[in-house]
């Protein structure tokens, strides 16, 4: 059994054992634990009701954390010519085709998410093997792939504010970054609450009987505190 340090001890005297938290409790208590000397990322972590090995019951989406993540992405796009142009005006840090593609496969990948024109995806689909084992992949789903060059603006513009991509595991978990330590509770609260409701919106039309069945919210160094699923789901629409 792994043994933990004296502050994670205490910190985990904050947290009442089996009891499931409503959201704002939760994460007053997550702030007042933590106890890192940096800034620490916030998780939540879902256990949804899915069958993760049929292919209609896969859970993927994204959702525009209203607080933003606490972390500059690293943005690349795959374009050329004209849209080229645009996504350099739109603040890609990296943009090109075939040279990126070129420095990709001899084992370069400094970059956050990749994001691509339709008319290039030809090209780009060679580095499946190492873009999609990673999660880098441009694709409709993730919202990574766009039809038209005018739409890389908006794109670039979410990714900028903290657009954040879910997809469910083999074990029929959700794993998600919604913020910092250093957010306050209320921002984490709102990122917490769009996440919920982007999840809820992703159930699978053919599942039967309960979708989210336990929701906890960890830091990077400190202990987890379950969180009341209803609740959870009930969030976002109390505040629309």
């Amino acid at each position: 059994m792994a043994k933990h340090g004296k502050k994670f001890n205490e910190a985990s005297k904050l947290i009442e054992h089996g009891k499931y938290y409503a959201p704002r409790e939760a994460f007053d208590i997550i702030k007042k634990a933590a106890h890192a000397k940096f800034d620490e990322t916030v998780d939540v972590h879902m256990r949804l009701g899915v069958d993760p090995r049929h292919a209609d019951q896969q859970v993927r989406g994204v959702v525009v954390m209203p607080s933003g993540t606490g972390k500059r992405q690293r943005i690349l796009v795959f374009a050329e010519g004209e849209a080229a142009k645009i996504a350099e005006d739109a603040g890609a840090d990296i943009v090109g085709v075939d040279d990126i593609i070129a420095k990709i496969q001899e084992g370069w990948l400094e970059f956050d998410v990749a994001v691509a024109i339709q008319q290039v995806m030809g090209r780009v689909s060679k580095l499946g093997r190492i873009l999609g084992t990673r999660g880098l992949m441009p694709n409709p789903k993730a919202g990574t792939l766009v039809q038209q060059p005018a739409d890389l603006p908006r794109v670039l513009n979410e990714l900028r504010l903290g657009r954040v991509e879910f997809k469910v595991d083999k074990l029929s978990n959700l794993h998600v970054p919604i913020g910092k330590i250093s957010f306050s509770a209320e921002q984490l609260v709102a990122n917490f609450g769009a996440l919920a409701d982007a999840v809820n919106r992703a159930r699978p039309a053919s599942l039967k009987g309960l979708y989210i069945r336990r929701i906890a919210v960890t830091t990077t160094m400190g202990p987890g505190i379950w969180i009341d699923a209803m609740q959870a789901v009930s969030l976002q629409a109390a505040k629309e």
